[in-house]
């Protein structure tokens, strides 16, 4: 099979994978085993690349719709999520402010794809984690248990959010480590082709992104421990093709 047909089979795998969600009818543990799987194909995906592939692949969007205007406490993971996989990200609403919008990773399909699918995995994770932690506060009710509640998913984004951030870190640092190595060597020039090719695709788009603000601040401090407690144990693990796979900590 020539390499363009091999990478062509790869994507193909990957898109496949990033459709195996628990919404979908998937098992906690085969969406999982499915995200770690896009883990590996993404590495092999990028390795395999020369620059003239790279070169005749095509930024794309994917967008994330979202259920209501105001702002909830997941969005303060969106940026974790956008630099982790390797995309830009802005907030559209196309119907005007009224509108409910969405959330619109652009970059190379792959990583949009990818992107798409944490912000699914982490909605989820914590929309269970919120509903445990509400059962949990027999002594509150009303306005308090609604407090209470939105301090515990801001603690619970904030652990996320650094959690990915912790990884992207361990990424760069090995590959960065591979790269020195004579053979592995050009793996390095692709990837920051393709974080300038990103740049450069995003700029042709004259997309002016402004700040959308600060979150509301936790009203209940433990509350928020408990959330960030609760972060700590969502199932994130993304392997570099290592054996054993990095995990967050």
């Amino acid at each position: 099979m020539s390499q363009s047909g091999e990478l062509e089979r790869v994507k193909s795998r990957i898109r496949a994978l990033c459709e195996k969600t628990v919404s979908n009818g998937c098992t906690e543990a085969e969406a999982m085993a499915a995200a770690e799987m896009v883990g590996r194909l993404l590495d092999r995906y990028a390795l395999s690349m020369a620059e003239v592939d790279l070169r005749a692949a095509r930024c794309v969007t994917r967008e994330v719709p979202l259920t209501g205007r105001q702002r909830r406490p997941i969005d303060a993971c969106v940026p974790s999520i956008a630099r982790f996989c390797d995309c830009r990200v802005w907030l559209s609403r196309e119907g005007g402010a009224q509108a409910a919008g969405a959330y619109v990773f652009f970059g190379f399909e792959p990583d949009t794809a990818l992107a798409a699918y944490l912000f699914a995995l982490i909605a989820r994770a914590m929309a269970g984690e919120r509903e445990g932690f509400r059962r949990s506060q027999g002594t509150l009710s009303g306005v308090r248990l609604r407090q209470a509640g939105t301090s515990f998913e801001h603690g619970m984004a904030s652990r996320i959010a650094e959690r990915l951030d912790a990884l992207l870190g361990e990424r760069e640092a090995a590959r960065a480590a591979a790269w020195a190595k004579p053979a592995a060597a050009s793996g390095g020039a692709l990837v920051v082709l393709k974080h300038d090719m990103v740049a450069e695709a995003f700029r042709e788009r004259a997309i002016r992104l402004v700040s959308a603000g600060r979150t509301l601040r936790a009203r209940h401090d433990l509350a928020y421990r408990q959330g960030r407690a609760a972060g700590e144990r969502v199932n994130l693990n993304r392997p570099l093709g290592a054996d054993p796979p990095v995990r967050l900590r």
